[in-house]
């Protein structure tokens, strides 16, 4: 029994991309040694534009098989997932060949300026620090969050004494209304 041409063309685009991401590897490569890498940009280039044409033919025979029911929707969901997958893998080569290859990769760089990323943010849990904790310990985080809760529940208790103010005139408007009627 020969193969289904839907998944030979998917096996296909599987292998293609498995070769764009070894190019752009090799591309990359090429940029740290001091080699040229421009024939491999245009062949990575050219690759990928085919990889979004087979990619798009896959969704489009895959929509036809699943519309006129020549395959059953459970292939048709499992091939949805396989496709769904080589469109995160296109997009992850298409990032991988838009950076530059000459800077190493963010976590590389973090181990080797002792925590300090390449454009100098630092560590990324302390940006958005508010100034009435920054250099506070954890006692005293803590001790400041105990009183903010401690004016919160006073509040809360001042809300609910009006409520129930409230309710109560609601009760006594509604009790005169009942004597009046």
């Amino acid at each position: 029994m020969s193969q289904d041409p839907w998944l030979q063309v998917y096996d296909a685009t599987c292998r293609l991309a498995q070769e764009i991401a070894e190019n752009i590897h090799e591309r990359n490569r090429q940029h740290r040694t001091g080699g040229n890498p421009a024939k491999l940009n245009m062949t990575i280039r050219a690759s990928l534009q085919r990889l979004k044409q087979q990619i798009a033919h896959l969704r489009e025979r895959l929509l036809t098989s699943t519309s006129t029911r020549r395959i059953m929707q459970s292939e048709g969901d499992r091939r949805q997932n396989l496709l769904d997958d080589l469109l995160t893998r296109e997009e992850q080569l298409d990032a991988s060949f838009n950076k530059d290859g000459t800077e190493p990769d963010s976590s590389r760089s973090s181990l080797l300026t002792g925590g300090m990323d390449p454009a100098g943010l630092g560590n990324p849990w302390l940006i958005n620090e508010p100034e009435e904790t920054r250099g506070l310990g954890f006692g005293e985080i803590k001790q400041q969050q105990q009183k903010i809760i401690e004016v919160q529940d006073a509040g809360l208790d001042a809300l609910a004494a009006v409520i129930s103010r409230q309710k109560q005139m609601g009760q006594e408007i509604g009790n005169e209304l009942d004597e009046q009627n």
